[in-house]
């Protein structure tokens, strides 16, 4: 009984946290390297003022990394042991369980990887973050098709993952509204998908 709350709560805090604040980081990443469309100059701009924040590691450890990891590992924990409800959902809704899941998983290597590649480049490196860093990697095409799969997957990963935060925090109760939000969250994948490939596709 206690293992099922606790399971409860904590899967309450999971979701929560894919909304809140870490939805809200990949919206002003995403914002912000969408820059390089414009050019190195305003993408440099744009990743100086974050970098100029005051008390940006404490706030990136409060908001970020700290969010990111409880969020990453359960999520993996529920990926490898969750199972499909066919008498609850429909298959349509199992199946983007399903590709929720995969998505979780080639989300967290590439975050992994990302940050690798940038933050800790910075920390451990000495290297800036500017648009030449991001050049650097995305020019070669092996790690272009990288990015442009992690990204979508992170994308896919936070659109959907509205729907069932919504859900589980008890928002969308009728169907009606569960399959409004269906389409509400493909054009949330569609227009960060977009903003997120064109930005990468920039760097080149």
């Amino acid at each position: 009984m206690a293992y099922t709350k606790n399971q409860f709560y904590l899967r309450r805090l999971h979701s929560l946290l894919g909304v809140i604040p870490i939805g809200g980081f990949l919206l002003i990443h995403l914002l912000v390297n969408h820059q390089a469309t414009k050019g190195a100059e305003a993408f440099n701009h744009a990743a100086g003022f974050m970098e100029s924040l005051p008390f940006l590691i404490v706030l990136e450890f409060l908001f970020i990394y700290i969010p990111l990891v409880y969020h990453g590992v359960y999520g993996v924990h529920i990926a490898f042991t969750a199972q499909v409800n066919v008498g609850h959902y429909s298959q349509f809704r199992n199946v983007m369980f399903f590709l929720q899941r995969i998505t979780g998983i080639i989300s967290f290597i590439f975050i992994a990887i990302h940050l690798w590649q940038t933050r800790l480049q910075k920390a451990f490196g000495g290297h800036e973050v500017n648009y030449n860093m991001v050049h650097d990697f995305a020019q070669h095409p092996g790690w272009l098709i990288a990015y442009i799969i992690g990204i979508l997957s992170v994308v896919f990963h936070f659109s959907n993952g509205l729907w069932s935060f919504l859900v589980t925090w008890g928002v969308l109760q009728s169907k009606f509204s569960q399959r409004v939000f269906t389409w509400v969250s493909l054009i949330v994948f569609l227009i960060l998908g977009y903003i997120g490939v064109s930005a990468i596709i920039a760097f080149v």
